[in-house]
């Protein structure tokens, strides 16, 4: 198979090839980010405790999910270059190193994490009763590693094939029958937070029977993933890791910025502080769903003309997303800021819930003020990994999370004391900062790059 549509997509118009590869996954992500609010929504109703349970243990989990993320990351941007370069043999490669990767990775990583989530989550010093729940739900949770990263490795050499398609199938199904599966766990069985894990972890098994039906018996993609004689190629892992390990870091330093900023809600606020900040970082994070399907869309399409050597497609790729991003962005905050009572409302129906639902309101309407510097900073990090530029993607990242966001939170909240609202700002004003900083940068990269 030496063509198919999504390679054909790749190699054709790049502002074209963006958008189509954006709409499939803005959709998967967006039921992604719906079960994802479902899922607090119907966690809510067992008080703010278990709300700030589970936001608790999120940043911890995504932590270990984010080597797959790299892995993914990786993937995609030599599998999208070996198209442009019309090298499948070396698509292939690509595609069953990642699969090997994730799976050696996920199998590594259940062990080492469910013997260290216990002594990590401690360390924020929530109370003893939220603790034990966070607990409950992570050691379930857990042992969805990896097929999870499994996944993640396969969605990225989907995309990385212009094939967003099945890769949204394989989100949006296991979001959908995770929706389903959470108030029968929860309430009908009565297992409440654990019961929402057991729920996601099924609905993660069945995304990954679907991914390995086309890839081991179907075989109708255009990489094929085979591990009969299978070596692994030192140059391919190389070109994979230069881009994943950054990626990986960049993932991680953005979820330890949210594990402190998580410390900063509990100093400011109580468990209360991080229920709030955890709900309104679920409905604000909503908003980034367009731009993480543009993000990978551009990863690929870059990529691709990076593999073509065709600088100019690289740019308009890139400034066309930005723009992009941005109207959107816009179009999110203007929304969220209208009808956040109402937002908040879900997440604050208990009778103990209520007592968080101006606090959350207020958080909604600053947080949302940072979407629409986003694109300047995400799409210069995805646009770095097109190009095979790992560690200028991970510096753009750490820029905006532990440089901007972490330490404006830390001066608003402890230097000026100005308590829970001090992390909301926080967070804006460090985005705002290294957005100005990140897109000049990329638009210096490219205007004098070589390919």
């Amino acid at each position: 198979m030496q063509e198919t549509r999504g390679t054909a997509i790749l190699r054709g118009d790049p502002k074209k090839a963006v958008v189509k590869l954006s709409v499939p996954m803005m959709l998967a992500m967006l039921v992604q980010t719906v079960y994802n609010l479902v899922d607090g929504v119907w966690v809510a109703g067992l008080g703010p405790q278990a709300l700030a349970a589970v936001g608790l243990f999120f940043p911890v989990f995504m932590i270990v999910l984010s080597l797959a993320m790299g892995v993914g990351v990786g993937a995609s941007a030599v599998v999208a270059k070996k198209v442009g370069e019309r090298d499948k043999e070396g698509a292939d490669a690509a595609a069953t190193t990642a699969v090997f990767l994730a799976l050696a990775i996920g199998t590594v990583t259940t062990f080492v994490s469910l013997s260290t989530v216990g002594p990590l989550l401690k360390t924020t010093n929530a109370s003893p009763e939220v603790l034990g729940l966070s607990l409950d739900y992570a050691k379930v949770l857990l042992l969805s590693l990896t097929p999870l990263m499994f996944n993640n490795a396969t969605n990225g050499v989907l995309r990385g094939e212009g094939n967003a398609t099945k890769a949204m199938y394989a989100m949006t199904v296991g979001s959908l029958l995770n929706v389903v599966l959470d108030p029968i766990f929860i309430y009908s069985l009565g297992m409440g937070v654990k019961g929402a894990a057991y729920a996601t972890v099924i609905s993660i098994l069945v995304s990954t029977a679907m991914i390995s039906y086309w890839f081991f018996v179907k075989r109708d993609t255009y990489v094929n993933v085979n591990f009969k004689r299978f070596r692994l190629p030192a140059e391919v892992l190389r070109d994979i890791l230069k881009v994943g390990i950054p990626a990986s870091l960049a993932q991680i330093s953005m979820f330890v910025a949210t594990f402190v900023l998580n410390a900063f809600a509990v100093k400011a606020g109580g468990d209360e502080g991080v229920a709030v900040f955890s709900s309104a970082w679920r409905i604000v994070s909503f908003g980034t769903v367009p731009m993480q399907g543009i993000a990978m869309a551009v990863t690929s399409v870059v990529g691709t003309a990076y593999g073509e050597r065709n600088v100019k497609k690289m740019k308009e790729a890139y400034l066309f997303s930005v723009k992009l991003g941005f109207l959107l962005g816009v179009l999110v905050t203007v929304c969220i800021a209208i009808f956040s009572p109402f937002i908040a409302k879900l997440f604050t129906y208990s009778k103990s819930g209520a007592s968080i639902h101006a606090d959350l309101v207020k958080a909604l309407r600053i947080l949302s003020l940072f979407l629409p510097g986003v694109p300047f900073g995400m799409f210069t990090s995805s646009m770095f990994q097109g190009i095979g530029q790992g560690g200028k993607s991970l510096a753009i990242t750490l820029l905006r999370t532990v440089v901007m966001q972490v330490v404006f939170s830390w001066i608003f909240v402890s230097v000026l004391g100005a308590g829970l609202v001090g992390v909301w700002w926080g967070i804006v004003v460090g985005n705002v900062s290294s957005a100005v900083i990140s897109f000049n940068w990329g638009r210096y990269t490219l205007d004098f790059f070589h390919a």
